[in-house]
């Protein structure tokens, strides 16, 4: 039985990065570019026309740029993951995009090799974003402080052993890696998670591990 087909949408404001990105994505047989925008405006709109799996967003677009975007994007209805598109991997926008609900980013020199399976692992309900990547972006932040009182206010509404959950989010781990940690099945992981999300106002992992940095759980 083959695998279910992944609707991406591409979103970037130069066309020969979309076809590039068209060619590399619609040589997989299990994903199809539904359509590709040139600013945010448009990708709202596609977004609701075509309703993609995924949405992969360049962020610095002229008019409507990809952060509005994706806050608008995020208010929809069951909306889609989204990846952030972006040039450098300190970029700032990119902390922007993950607390607004992105979750993760690319950088545009992927190797096109890579991209198909981390387009397929962020489809699944994955972080697209390396610990080591995280620890960089946080420490960039301009925005530290508020951050922090937020995440360790949001933090305390958890139990102990969802803050335990929690800091291993932060650390990178998957539901299976977490469940062999703490001794407990995967789908009480799982369960934990859920409950977890809605306790700190996150709309995904990423988001719930970005916290995990900002209220210090996991070390920068």
């Amino acid at each position: 039985m083959g695998h279910e087909v992944v609707k991406v949408l591409v979103v970037d404001d130069e066309p020969m990065v979309c076809a590039h990105l068209r060619t590399i994505l619609g040589s997989a047989d299990d994903i199809e570019v539904v359509d590709a925008a040139h600013d945010g405006a448009a990708a709202v709109e596609a977004v609701m026309r075509h309703r993609p799996d995924l949405v992969l967003m360049d962020l610095r677009m002229p008019g409507v740029d990809g952060l509005t975007a994706i806050e608008c994007i995020m208010k929809l209805d069951q909306p889609p993951k989204v990846v952030a598109l972006t040039t450098f991997d300190a970029d700032q926008y990119v902390m922007r995009a993950l607390r607004s609900g992105a979750s993760g980013f690319l950088v545009k020199s992927t190797p096109p090799e890579d991209l198909i399976g981390l387009v397929r692992v962020a489809a699944d309900g994955h972080t697209v974003l390396s610990p080591v990547a995280m620890r960089r972006i946080v420490a960039a932040s301009s925005d530290e402080d508020a951050a922090r009182e937020r995440a360790k206010a949001l933090v305390g509404k958890l139990t102990e052993r969802e803050t335990d959950v929690l800091t291993c989010l932060g650390e990178g781990l998957s539901n299976a890696q977490i469940a062999t940690k703490l001794f407990l099945s995967e789908a009480t992981v799982k369960g934990y998670v859920s409950r977890m999300l809605v306790k700190l106002e996150c709309t995904n992992r990423t988001q719930a591990g970005l916290l995990a940095y900002d209220a210090g759980l996991v070390s920068r």
